[in-house]
């Protein structure tokens, strides 16, 4: 690792073996931390711009005296640095918060072991019956960015009509793919220019639920307007963000729902259920429209007026884009998550 143990102000866990949505947050705030504090990684599926912590390195911790922060994010994650602590490692415990319901027995008694909480939001924060500060997640807004032409950037799919609409996440009921689904199905017969993206992986357990989808699309006869990609590398969903002219983010709940702030920074213009974030993220009316989650009818209404308008969906996504620029950036939350970690060291 590029830091010695003895330097280090901030360890990294990343305890799950599946990548999954908090190893995505973790992955892309955690070099930003490093330009800030003498971090390290510990664990599986290290990003680039972060010095890596092993076993034996851990193991040189112990009984130091100057204090390392332990920033935990996972209910294992908090089991690790309460067993460390307790065994002699000089741990200062923080945990990030984006669950919005009531928590175990075994989270709220660990949740009560912590030097500091961090919620991604008011909601999630209203769940943890301790005080939390509240950080909403970031995003890199470089990599996360308008296209130079974005009716060009959908004209190399190949796919039929000028514009595109696109619902991203696992093909599930709990990610509204359903509701998205059925929306179209009313709407696409109607707006010949648009066709309909949705971007996610189908687990084995959910093959049921996706061959209903595609029954329905199948009846619709909007097989060739209606895509369902798989799962795709991360660089080809961000490309896929670029080719949207409108996002639809049809969570029935979520912690935090990162794909709100990814469309938004990519300039899409954004229809939301509520539920994650969406309430913090969005302006309603100005900067995206909010909606009852899994409720297909809202939907449908609130992105025709935007598929029927495309330059008013163009510039309800460049306020989109401003708003990330403001509230929502890496560097924003590296540096709130900073303050907490100060009067910890």
């Amino acid at each position: 690792m590029a830091n010695s143990p003895s330097d280090l102000e901030v360890i990294v866990p990343n305890l799950h073996r599946r990548y999954s949505g908090v190893t995505a947050t973790n992955r892309m705030v955690a070099p930003r931390l490093a330009r800030l504090f003498r971090a390290a990684w510990f664990g599986s599926d290290a990003p680039e711009g972060i010095a890596r912590l092993n076993g034996a390195d851990l193991l040189r911790l112990w009984r130091r005296k100057a204090p390392v922060i332990w920033h935990a994010r996972r209910n294992n994650e908090m089991i690790a640095g309460v067993l460390l602590r307790a065994l002699g490692w000089p741990l200062k415990l923080v945990f990030t918060s984006a669950a919005q319901r009531h928590h175990s027995w075994i989270t709220r008694w660990l949740i009560r072991r912590m030097d500091a909480i961090i919620a991604t939001s008011d909601l999630s924060a209203s769940f943890l019956k301790v005080k939390a500060t509240v950080i909403p997640h970031g995003i890199d807004t470089g990599v996360y960015a308008p296209p130079l032409d974005r009716t060009a950037a959908f004209a190399e799919t190949s796919l039929p009509g000028r514009y595109a609409i696109g619902c991203f996440g696992r093909v599930r009921a709990q990610k509204g793919t359903d509701v998205f689904v059925d929306a179209m199905c009313r709407l696409l017969p109607r707006y010949l220019d648009f066709t309909a993206i949705i971007v996610g992986q189908v687990t084995p357990e959910q093959t049921a639920f996706a061959n209903d989808l595609k029954k329905r699309i199948e009846a619709a006869g909007l097989q060739s307007r209606i895509v369902i990609t798989g799962e795709l590398p991360i660089e080809e969903v961000q490309r896929w963000y670029q080719r949207l002219t409108i996002y639809a983010f049809t969570s029935r709940n979520e912690g935090f729902g990162l794909t709100l702030i990814e469309a938004m920074a990519a300039g899409t213009a954004l229809v939301a259920a509520r539920a994650g974030a969406a309430e913090l993220v969005v302006e309603d009316g100005v900067t995206g429209v909010l909606i009852p989650s899994g409720d297909a009818d809202a939907l449908a209404a609130a992105v025709e007026p935007l598929m029927r308008d495309v330059a008013a969906a163009i510039a309800m996504g460049e306020r989109g884009r401003a708003r990330v620029l403001e509230r929502f950036s890496l560097d924003a939350e590296a540096a709130r998550i900073g303050e907490v970690y100060r009067p910890l060291l």
